[in-house]
Parts: C-alpha cells; sequence; structure tokens
C-alpha cells in the first residue's frame, strides 16, 4: 500500500511539473501569435508604437523560453535526484521534498548582489497541513554547466542551515541565504538535502 501511494504522489508530482512548463509554453505561443498580428496590421503611422510593442513582446517572450528551459532542467534534476531537491533561481518555481520532517514545498526568491556573492531567501513550509518541527539541513550552491545544464559540484559550496526555535507552531520556515563566491548570474542551482529533526533535550 504505502509503495503504491509513493507511485501515486511521484506521478502526480512529475504532472504538476509538466503542466507548469507546458503553461509557460502555452503563454509563449500567444505572445508570439501577437507578434505576428501586430506585424500584419501595422499601418504606417502606427508602425513606431508597434515597434515598440513588438520589442517589449520580444522581451517577454524570451525571459518566458528562459524560464521554461530551467524549469524542465530543475524538474529533470529532482526527477533524477536521490538524495534531496534541487531549485535553480531562473526557473522561478516550488519543487516538492519527502524528508524526515514530512513533506515539504520549498522555493527561492528575492536573489541579488551583495560584496561576497549573493543573498537569496528560502521558504520551506509543510504540504501536510501538520506543524513544522525544528531541523537542519544542508544547503549546496553553485554554477551550471554551460552545455549540460548540470550543477558543477567539484566548484559547489554548502552550509548547514537551521531553522529558527519558536514558541508558536508554524507551517513555513523562512531563510535568509548568503551564498558566497557566486554572483545572482552565477548562480545556477541550490539543493538542499540531509534534512533532519532537531532532537530535544
Amino acid at each position: 500500500m504505502t509503495l503504491a501511494s509513493d507511485r501515486a504522489k511521484l506521478g502526480a508530482s512529475v504532472i504538476e511539473e509538466e503542466i507548469a512548463v507546458m503553461t509557460i509554453r502555452y503563454r509563449q505561443v500567444c505572445l508570439l501569435t501577437a507578434m505576428i498580428l501586430l506585424a500584419g496590421c501595422a499601418q504606417n503611422r502606427e508602425v513606431p508604437k508597434l515597434t515598440n510593442q513588438v520589442v517589449e513582446l520580444k522581451q517577454v517572450l524570451g525571459e518566458l523560453t528562459e524560464q521554461a528551459t530551467a524549469l524542465e532542467r530543475q524538474n529533470r534534476l529532482n526527477q533524477s535526484s536521490t538524495s534531496g531537491v534541487y531549485l535553480l533561481p531562473a526557473a522561478n518555481n516550488a519543487a516538492k521534498l519527502q524528508s524526515s520532517v514530512g513533506e515539504l514545498s520549498l522555493s527561492l526568491n528575492y536573489v541579488k548582489s551583495e560584496a561576497n556573492g549573493s543573498q537569496a531567501i528560502l521558504y520551506v513550509r509543510t504540504l501536510s497541513g501538520q506543524y513544522l518541527p525544528g531541523f537542519t539541513a544542508t544547503l549546496e550552491w553553485g554554477q551550471l554547466d554551460a552545455a549540460t545544464g548540470m550543477p558543477l559540484t567539484a566548484q559547489a559550496q554548502s552550509q548547514q542551515i537551521q531553522s529558527a526555535s519558536s514558541l508558536l507552531p508554524k507551517t513555513e520556515q523562512i531563510f535568509e541565504l548568503r551564498l558566497s563566491g557566486v554572483t545572482p548570474s552565477q548562480l545556477g542551482y541550490i539543493r538542499v538535502h540531509s534534512v533532519e529533526p532537531i532532537v530535544q533535550r
């Protein structure tokens, strides 16, 4: 029964990931169609205005293409991962992790530069509706190979993170990350693994 349940959850997770990619691809098609219509319907006196709109649409289309490619890479890395979960900043999408503290959803946001590298915010929340216990985890980060999209693990850095203590039960934990050695443009991925509950003594 447990094996069947795990397979069902895995299948549902894969479907959700594919839907996210398809949604981005659909938006790309809509934008491309709009660009064609604008180009075809333009009159001479409207050309400058429509040209600006086409340029803006091309920029949005480029951003969506980059996001869709990154999301496909993130999904592929997580489907083949036996430990932990990968988050690609360019994917701008959450990922699920089965851990010793329950099923978690992790997302990475607000990546920006700082003196020694990058800053980012990591959100961790439970998907079961239960409270999130105190936990520790290992955080790894680094660059992706430009050709294959795979993590350059030889150059990766890591640190341990620990959830902050709280008097009230909560379902989400927010981490302010300091990722040294890589600028936001170089930061290809983070990986969270070895999630363990904190043992109270």
